[in-house]
């Protein structure tokens, strides 16, 4: 018997729990190929011989006071056309992605999303075989609770 596929809508709050972010609201996007996170600040580093990287997010759009700074591993670099054109070289990483009650590893890209008003696009390598998108609704998996980021 399949499994049976989440159904999302457009836009949606999910986790990334090994990056430490509680929610963040996505724009589930099929004409995407990859995912995107916004960052603000990227730094590399190397530890233990691994290639490593420190980044910055704003996970609320406007809400510059709330941040949290990230470590993990990167996995490649990739060249991305972004949706104007632009030929941008970005750091990939994967990490798990929780959305309702299912998990499981996407790989996402780094790039500053300031202007964009959603801070992560979950493309749809990611969602392969995991969800169905019903573009006429919104947060169809719920959305968290107002204290999350107090």
């Amino acid at each position: 018997m399949p499994e049976s596929k989440l159904t999302v809508g457009w836009r949606e709050w999910l986790t990334l729990p090994d990056l430490s972010i509680p929610a963040i609201k996505v724009k589930i996007d099929t004409g995407a190929r990859t995912s995107a996170l916004h960052t603000y600040f990227v730094e590399e580093y190397v530890e233990n011989g691994t290639p490593m990287v420190r980044f910055g997010i704003h996970p609320i759009q406007k809400r510059e006071d709330v941040e949290i700074i990230c470590n993990t591993k990167i996995y490649e670099r990739r060249e991305v056309t972004d949706s104007g054109g632009h030929v941008e070289e970005r750091i990939v990483i994967k990490t798990p992605v929780k959305i309702a009650e299912q998990q499981w590893d996407i790989e996402i890209t780094l790039t500053n999303r300031e202007s964009m008003y959603f801070r992560m696009l979950l493309g749809r390598t990611a969602m392969k075989g995991k969800m169905v998108v019903d573009p006429e609704k919104s947060f169809l998996v719920g959305e968290p609770s107002g204290e999350i980021y107090r």
